[in-house]
């Protein structure tokens, strides 16, 4: 639908406040908390209702409401302020890198992932994949990098999360309405619409194209549910991480393969081409052909690519990467080896991994042999691959094998909450912004008062029980039963956090290890400690899905009720009330198989510690001083041992240190002054170290700029 057609769908909107629906249209609101206000103060509760979508807000508000808004003073003032933001920011000439890389000014960025998680009113995200990627654009934008992202719109999105009353997780698929998100088809230079061809077997495959804008940067995802597609193939980008195999390596030839297509059609020449795990490697090849078919041989086309190409891998388990069965291969690219040149066999040796059931084609193995640049996403996960992977490169050591690590971080603006922003603009100075990597502005924080910090952080935590108690009494109303006898969660209670993904080896359930002992510890009448769990498990993850029944019953156990608490529909809502608002935030993975993490960063700008397991990104960021480890950094041959030790280690923090340094040395005020130096000590370490800033600026200077064949400036 083109976007005179849509404005028919709006409410009409005075003149004077015109510029909110180009606000809509304009993702930079999402990490701008004045901008979303500017819809939010027209109408709350439709702001709550539409789930914080101002495209869909605009087409349900009533025009009494937008004429109200136009004629207040005090609310046009406040729309002034951010559209003056917003046209500061879309027209800043002098950007991060402008001023850093001037001299660099004809690269191009590619960035492909699968997945982009925003906003939670754009549910095309699965987990930390996506919300990574949509933070690496979102910091892409801030910094001014010349910088194009290309993934999946997918019109079912990602499953929205029911509990039975059994507490069994059931998948719910909604389509997604285009007219109610900020999409619009995207444009040749000629104007017309962009729908690219992407060839599967005995058919042709369309996918048109949508741009959205996010800040400065274009995301342009593409959809196959459009004519003349069969149902089947109309079904193929419906849904993240759905279906068979065979619509996985259909859904990656066209994030790879249709992708580059895209972009060529809309007249984009990258000079890197950046692949966010190796859903998009199909990429490579594409971009091979492309110079295959104008007679460059392909050993030399290989190196051409690979010169140009950035790999980053996240994932530290074999099972995690795809790689398909060479019978599939097959039948989906018979007809394109030979545009390569190539045989079957030399077509199939490209990305050969042999298997326990048998010989495979490997999408990270594919992406690592037509990549220059390669990391791991932590220090230990940078380790864990190059040992995973270093049967590609014979004769080297794992230590000699070319995947370095460039460390996760997080989008601050995005995760800061706005009572947090107030005081950081208070204490850190007037550009802290500007320069969010830097850790001597960060020592600031120990100038803020520690009663103001800690009322600061009371405010948070009072705003997330709210929402928790909200969630938690809507999910009894759908599931015909009576909410629990109030209060559950309790304002002045030591308050946990553990929410993510609900794979096994991240081991939600390793708390309840030993219950007796547990119960003991969330009910001591003078230390007592309460616990809110969210989280997902993949569709087809039975075992995640247990583990979920599991913490659900035990939450209704007597002993654990009205301690523990689990939140249903796990996304950024719920990640960003919880991260902001609990007192701790708990991480058990196994390890060494999380491969960085960032819930525990975005707690931790918000003054929140950790006591996690050191894996990840923990142990670059632990120093005795700003948290909790949990158990030993050492490898164990037994999975019970590890866990029974683990556990252990977790009750006795609990017990004997986290619980007693919350309650303990309160001042006159009631402040525990103690416990607000961990707070700050983690704001003022992980903030700068583990912002997307500092991660972006490695990715530019280590491997975007030598890519695209400028030397790695001095820095």
């Amino acid at each position: 639908m083109a976007r005179l057609e849509q404005d028919i769908l709006f409410t009409p909107i005075p003149e004077r406040i015109a510029r909110l629906r180009e606000l809509a249209y304009n993702l930079w609101w999402t990490w701008h908390p004045e901008a979303q206000d500017l819809y939010r103060q027209i109408d709350p509760d439709l702001w709550e209702l539409d789930y914080h979508n101002p495209v869909e807000f605009l087409r349900d508000v009533r025009q009494r409401k937008l004429e109200e808004a136009a004629a207040n003073p005090t609310y046009l003032q406040r729309y002034d302020a951010v559209m003056k933001s917003l046209d500061a920011y879309m027209g800043a000439k002098k950007t991060w890198y402008t001023q850093r890389h001037s001299d660099a000014a004809d690269v191009q960025i590619a960035y492909f992932s699968a997945e982009f998680g925003l906003h939670e009113s754009l549910p095309i995200y699965s987990g930390g994949l996506g919300i990574l990627s949509g933070d690496h654009v979102k910091e892409a934008s801030d910094m001014g990098l010349p910088f194009v992202a290309v993934g999946f719109i997918y019109p079912q999105g990602y499953f929205r999360q029911r509990l039975d009353p059994s507490g069994w997780q059931q998948a719910e698929y909604n389509k997604l309405n285009f007219a109610d998100v900020p999409a619009i088809p995207a444009l040749d230079p000629d104007g017309r619409e962009v729908v690219v061809e992407v060839e599967l077997p005995g058919r042709t495959i369309y996918a048109k194209v949508y741009k959205f804008q996010v800040g400065r940067v274009n995301l342009y995802l593409m959809d196959t549910d459009i004519h003349p597609n069969s149902p089947q193939d109309r079904e193929l980008s419906a849904r993240l991480y759905g279906g068979d195999q065979e619509m996985r390596i259909s859904q990656e030839l066209v994030l790879g393969v249709g992708g580059v297509r895209a972009l060529r059609r809309l007249g984009y020449r990258p000079t890197v081409w950046h692949m966010n795990e190796g859903h998009s490697a199909f990429l490579v090849l594409e971009l091979c052909r492309e110079l295959v078919n104008q007679g460059v041989p392909f050993e030399e086309a290989v190196q051409q690519v690979k010169a140009h190409s950035v790999f980053t891998t996240h994932t530290p388990v074999p099972a995690g990467n795809d790689a398909f069965p060479l019978p599939m291969m097959e039948k989906f690219f018979w007809s394109y080896w030979p545009q390569l040149n190539l045989t079957r066999d030399e077509f199939m040796a490209l990305a050969l991994q042999e298997q326990q059931w048998g010989p495979t084609f490997a999408m990270t193995a594919l992406a690592l042999r037509f990549s220059e640049y390669h990391n791991g996403v932590s220090k230990l996960h940078g380790h864990v691959a190059r040992g995973m992977w270093q049967w590609l490169y014979p004769g080297k050591s794992q230590d000699e094998v070319p995947i370095s690590a460039i460390t996760n971080g997080v989008h601050t603006a995005t995760w800061l909450a706005p009572e947090l922003r107030a005081l950081y603009d208070a204490y850190l100075g007037k550009n802290w912004e500007d320069n969010l990597d830097d850790p001597k502005i960060w020592r600031k924080v120990y100038q803020i008062p520690d009663e103001v910090l800690w009322s600061a952080r009371q405010k948070l935590k009072r705003q997330m029980i709210a929402f928790a108690r909200q969630r938690l009494q809507a999910h009894y109303r759908f599931v015909g039963q009576s909410a629990p006898i109030w209060p559950v969660l309790e304002d002045h209670v030591l308050t946990l956090g553990f929410a993510r993904r609900f794979a096994t080896y991240k081991r939600a359930t390793l708390l309840f290890k030993d219950l007796e002992r547990l119960k003991y510890i969330l009910n001591r009448p003078d230390k007592p400690i309460q616990i809110v769990f969210a989280g997902k498990a993949h569709p087809r993850d039975d075992p995640g899905k247990h583990f979920i029944q599991q913490v659900y019953q035990l939450s209704m156990q007597p002993g654990l009720a009205g301690r523990i608490v689990f939140l249903e529909e796990y996304d950024i809502a719920v990640g960003r009330a919880l991260t902001q608002g609990v007192d701790v935030w708990l991480n058990t993975p196994r390890r060494p198989y999380e491969a960085s993490g960032t819930s525990g960063m975005k707690a931790s700008l918000n003054g929140v510690p950790n006591c996690s397991v050191l894996d990840g990104w923990w142990p670059e960021a632990y120093n005795g001083k700003n948290g909790w480890a949990v158990g030993e950094e050492r490898e164990y041959i037994s999975q019970d041992e590890q866990d029974w030790n683990d556990a252990q280690a977790l009750y006795n923090l609990l017990e004997h240190e986290i619980a007693p340094r919350y309650y303990e040395g309160r001042d006159a005020n009631g402040v525990p002054t103690a416990w607000v130096q961990i707070c700050k000590e983690a704001i003022a370490t992980v903030a700068p170290t583990f912002s997307l800033r500092r991660m972006l600026t490695e990715y530019v200077e280590q491997f975007y700029l030598p890519a695209a064949g400028y030397g790695v400036p001095v820095k």
